[in-house]
C-alpha cells in the first residue's frame, strides 16, 4: 500500500512540473545581467532575450546588476525564487573563477545554480585608443617591458572575462603593467576610448562598434585564427605563439527550478540560435552560438573552473 502511494505521489509530481512547463512563462521572464550595459554579456542576453520574448509571447527583462565582478549580479539571483521566472546570466567567469578570487562570496557557484545552456562563444579583442602610438601587438608589448609597470590596462571587474584575458596577455608577453577594475565592460571601454588606460583586451562583441567608429584601434585578437569580423587584424598568437582566450555567456537557473522549465529554456533557446536571423545578429557581433544541452554546459564548467583555479593561482590573484 505504501509503495502504491509512494509511485502516485511521483506520478503526480511528474505531473504537475509538466503542467508548470506548459503553462510556462505565464508573466514576463527577467535575466539578471551581472554587468552594466553595453559590455558583451548584455548584448548576447538582449538579442536572445528579444528572440525568446517571441517565441514565449512574454517578455524578456534584462536588469543589469553589475559590481564584484558580477557577485553582485549573482547573489541576487541565488536569492531569487525558483519559478523559471528569474534566470541568471553570466559570462563564464562569473560561474568558473571568481570562487578561487575572492575570498568572501555571496553566491555559490555549484550550491546556488543548475546550467541551462551557454548561449555564444568569441575571442577579446587587444585594443588601443585611436590616438595611441602603438599600432602592433608588438610595439605594445615592447614598449611594456621598456618601463615595466608605466603601462594600464583596463577591464570589467576583477575576475571578469576581460581582467583573465588582461592577465593571460600580461603573463604570456612577460610583461608588466598595472591592472584598471571598472564596473563593467562598458565602463571600462568608455575610458580606454578617453585615453585612461593604455590598452585593454575586451570581448569582440562589446569592442567592435569602437572599432568600426574610429573609436578604438584593433592590434589583435585572441582567437587561433583571423575573424572575418575584423579583416586585416592578426593574431596575438602572430607575436606570442600558442596565446589563445575565448569567453563565454550563457544561462543559468536558481537551483530548485523545475527541470521541466529548464529544459525548456534550453530547448527553446537552442532552437533560437540555430535560426539564420540569429545566426547573422551574433555573428554580426562577432560571437558563435553554442546552444549545448545542460549536462554539456555543466560539465564544460566543471573543466573550465579547474583551468582558472590554477591560472588564478600562479597569477597570485585575489580579493580578501
Amino acid at each position: 500500500m505504501r509503495t502504491r502511494k509512494a509511485l502516485l505521489a511521483i506520478a503526480a509530481l511528474v505531473c504537475a512540473g509538466a503542467a508548470a512547463a506548459q503553462s510556462w512563462p505565464a508573466k514576463p521572464v527577467k535575466f539578471i545581467v551581472p554587468f552594466p550595459p553595453g559590455g558583451a554579456t548584455d548584448i548576447s542576453a538582449r538579442l536572445l532575450g528579444q528572440k525568446l520574448s517571441e517565441t514565449w509571447g512574454q517578455s524578456v527583462v534584462i536588469e543589469n546588476r553589475g559590481g564584484a565582478g558580477g557577485g553582485v549580479g549573482a547573489a541576487e539571483a541565488a536569492r531569487a525564487a525558483p519559478d523559471g521566472y528569474t534566470l541568471f546570466f553570466p559570462s563564464g567567469s562569473v560561474m568558473t573563477a571568481n570562487q578561487h578570487i575572492y575570498a568572501k562570496m555571496n553566491y555559490d557557484p555549484e550550491k546556488d545554480f543548475v546550467p541551462v545552456t551557454s548561449v555564444v562563444s568569441g575571442p577579446q579583442v587587444l585594443a588601443v585608443p585611436a590616438n595611441s602610438p602603438y599600432k602592433t601587438v608588438k610595439e605594445l608589448v615592447d614598449a611594456a617591458r621598456a618601463q615595466p609597470g608605466r603601462l594600464t590596462f583596463g577591464h570589467a571587474g576583477i575576475g571578469s572575462q576581460t581582467h583573465l584575458a588582461a592577465e593571460n596577455f600580461v603573463n604570456s608577453a612577460r610583461i608588466d603593467a598595472v591592472a584598471v577594475p571598472y564596473k563593467g565592460e562598458g565602463p571600462a571601454l568608455v575610458a580606454l576610448v578617453g585615453g585612461e588606460t593604455t590598452f585593454a583586451l575586451t570581448n569582440l562583441a562589446a569592442t567592435i562598434s569602437h572599432i568600426s567608429g574610429g573609436r578604438l584601434r584593433a592590434l589583435g585578437v585572441t582567437s587561433r585564427t583571423e575573424i572575418p569580423q575584423l579583416p586585416g587584424v592578426p593574431v596575438v598568437a602572430k607575436t606570442l605563439p600558442g596565446f589563445e582566450n575565448t569567453g563565454w555567456f550563457g544561462i543559468v537557473a536558481p537551483t530548485g527550478t523545475p527541470r521541466e522549465i529548464i529544459d525548456k529554456v534550453y530547448r527553446d533557446a537552442k532552437t533560437a540560435l540555430e535560426s539564420t536571423e540569429m545566426k547573422a545578429r551574433f555573428y554580426a557581433q562577432g560571437l558563435a552560438p553554442v546552444g549545448n544541452s545542460p549536462a554539456e554546459m555543466g560539465k564544460a564548467m566543471k573543466e573550465e573552473t579547474q583551468l582558472w583555479a590554477r591560472v588564478v593561482r600562479e597569477r597570485k590573484i585575489s580579493v580578501k
